[in-house]
């Protein structure tokens, strides 16, 4: 079993694992993972374990964000469709 890294090691780290941001945010695990699986929020994954790692300060932003806007009433699909302009906007269309 691997240790835990200090939270000083994790605020001075570009990127976290999902375990680290449950400690940043406060957030379920569960939360969390879902959160990945919708889309909702984007981590890379790279290495031999394939482990997925998440940029945190983007992270622990989103995650304020969908708070945010679950606390205003949104279902699942419109923090979705909220979120969507920012993936879009890094396409134009040059790009298509």
């Amino acid at each position: 079993m691997s240790r835990q890294r200090s939270m000083e090691a994790i605020l001075a780290s570009d990127f976290v694992t999902v375990g680290e941001l449950v400690r940043l945010t406060g957030a379920r695990y569960s939360t969390l993972k879902f959160y990945t699986e919708e889309g909702m929020l984007p981590f890379e994954q790279a290495g031999e374990n394939l482990t997925r790692r998440y940029p945190r300060e983007q992270s622990v932003e989103r995650v304020g964000l969908i708070r945010s806007l679950r606390a205003a009433g949104k279902t699942i699909p419109e923090i979705k469709a909220a979120l969507a302009p920012a993936k879009e906007e890094r396409r134009t269309p040059h790009d298509l």
